[in-house]
């Protein structure tokens, strides 16, 4: 379907964008990407041209991309933490974000404090810290790269994109 994702590599082979089937041929066709892994036995066909459906494309010629800043906010904080509870891990409650040290401690809103929490968990904190509320969390939060993001498309793509995602 010329709407299933594409992942876009740079020319370096870094992954840059997930697009779609359609964008992708286009890109192939006037010669700006190669195709570097097809979907199996998938084609694309026009009147006069047949081509494999791409599933990863490379970049003829290296893009200069700026440093990627992920926008600090809830639905990215959720996503961070993959939709689950960083206190009890479940992922079938109501979500909120809770800050690890709440504002009246001094806490502010970043990456390394706020963390996804259910609605359970979040009022047993209340306005303690972890240690003051016998809490601990499953991971520390951290400020999550625009490729965190991609990997976790991974879901959605190609089991082929693992090697270009995750390095193996």
């Amino acid at each position: 379907m010329l709407t299933d994702p594409v992942l876009v590599l740079n020319n370096s082979y870094e992954p840059l964008v997930i697009s779609t089937v359609r964008r992708a041929v286009v890109m192939v066709y006037l010669g700006k990407a190669r195709l570097v892994e097809p979907r199996d036995g998938q084609m694309v066909r026009s009147i006069s041209r047949a081509m494999r459906e791409p599933s990863v494309v490379r970049l003829e010629y290296y893009a200069r991309v700026p440093f990627k800043n992920v926008m600090l906010n809830r639905k990215n904080i959720i996503k961070r933490d993959e939709g689950r509870c960083q206190y009890c891990g479940a992922s079938n409650r109501p979500l909120t974000v809770d800050h690890v040290i709440p504002r009246l401690q001094g806490g502010t809103d970043t990456w390394d404090n706020l963390v996804c929490a259910c609605d359970r968990c979040n009022n047993k904190k209340g306005d303690r810290t972890p240690a003051e509320a016998g809490m601990s969390l499953l991971k520390a939060p951290a400020r999550p790269s625009h490729l965190t993001f991609m990997r976790q498309l991974i879901r959605r793509g190609d089991e082929i994109w693992s090697k270009y995602l995750f390095g193996n």
